[in-house]
């Protein structure tokens, strides 16, 4: 009886939450394709929720297979025309149709249709996290710390640049600074660059140098990660802290924002990750979104709503990379087609989602090695 109840507990803890986050993720990003590919006319034989062997569905009048697969770890939109669900061409089905079934065939489209429909996925992701934030700063508004030094933490870049507690903010790297959390966003991946921060202090504006230090810090559920670190915490005074009502062009306004600093934070991060300056095992698989999930839903669906919004915007970044099998990988041969005013060669494309699928499997192998050694350490 206890293994049932602990089964429960951790479908109910960690399965339902890691599921209710991706499904609401990829159910937009392929909606955004499914929904492009209508108004250009292009027949669409399944719409998929996952991969793998189909638990449920059903067929529209339309003729799509509208179905939620057993391997809930993405999803597809399968157009006329496509081998599989890369929508990569099935060229021996293609030369089989007649003219007018042909017409409805993904690949008859022309070039900047088929661009059209291919990033509109990752468009779809980005104005899902616009909505998402929009609603939560709309209903619930945004709490304002101002970036005012309270503590300056001994043997830290602060210390050794000159902060004193009382100094208020402004800028970084020319950047205006209005709130604490924009300062930690501007030092978290500075670490090891050496950044002019101006400070008012007094009425008198001063410059400082500083160099934030690579620091593992752990979260509120024990999660160790590296950030940049300056050393500096926030001024514990009320009137420093501040709740600002939202409308909803306000809200909508601010969501933009943050939607576009997440996107730019995600790329900055990943970039750094590349060149070394970030560790790579920071990056995280599907185990590692699972865990996440679950810790954030422990404070509420509205937090896990918001974790989704985040990971839409991550999700919606990956597909637009140049990779054959994402998306960004048919926007790049879309392009190629129109510079050279014909599609690439079968075997040309073919060994470019053999390439893609290589690459894919690998990221996602390496992210689950990370999310193995993150839960098992020893």
């Amino acid at each position: 009886m206890d293994s049932i109840l602990q089964l429960g507990s951790w479908v109910m803890g960690t399965v339902v939450p890691f599921l209710f986050v991706l499904t609401i993720v990829v159910f937009f990003h392929e909606l955004g394709h499914y929904l492009v590919g209508r108004w250009n006319g292009i027949k669409i034989e399944a719409f998929a929720v996952g991969f793998g062997p189909e638990v449920i569905g059903y067929s529209d009048k339309l003729g799509t297979r509208w179905k939620l697969c057993a391997i809930p770890l993405g999803g597809y939109v399968k157009f006329l025309g496509d081998a599989g669900v890369a929508s990569n061409p099935d060229h021996e089905k293609l030369a089989e149709m007649d003219e007018e079934e042909r017409d409805g065939a993904y690949e008859s489209k022309k070039v900047w249709q088929r661009a059209l429909v291919a990033v509109a996925g990752p468009v779809a992701n980005f104005i899902l996290a616009i909505v998402i934030f929009a609603t939560t700063f709309f209903y619930n508004g945004s709490f304002v710390v101002d970036p005012v030094v309270g503590t300056v933490k001994e043997g830290t870049a602060a210390m050794d640049a000159g902060f004193k507690p009382g100094d208020k903010i402004i800028s970084v790297d020319g950047d205006a600074i209005a709130s604490f959390s924009d300062l930690q966003n501007a030092i978290s991946l500075s670490a090891g660059n050496s950044l002019l921060i101006k400070v008012e202090r007094n009425g008198i504006m001063k410059e400082l140098t500083a160099t934030p230090r690579m620091t593992e810090q752990k979260d509120r559920f024990g999660n160790a990660y590296s950030v940049g670190i300056l050393g500096v915490s926030s001024s514990s005074d009320k009137s420093n802290f501040r709740k600002i009502e939202h409308g909803i062009f306000s809200a909508t306004s601010l969501a933009v924002t943050q939607t576009w600093s997440v996107a730019t934070r995600t790329l900055k991060f990943l970039g750094q990750v590349i060149v070394g300056r970030q560790d790579a095992s920071q990056l995280r698989g599907p185990v590692g979104i699972a865990q996440i999930s679950s810790q954030v839903a422990t404070l509420g669906y509205d937090r896990l709503i918001t974790l989704a919004a985040v990971l839409s915007v991550s999700i919606g970044l990956l597909n637009l990379f140049p990779i054959p099998m994402l998306d960004g990988g048919h926007l790049l041969f879309y392009a190629i087609e129109a510079l050279k005013g014909s599609p690439l060669s079968v075997k040309a494309q073919e060994m470019g989602y053999r390439f893609g699928m290589l690459c894919m499997l690998g990221l996602m192998l390496f992210a689950t090695r990370n999310d193995i050694l993150r839960l098992f350490p020893g």
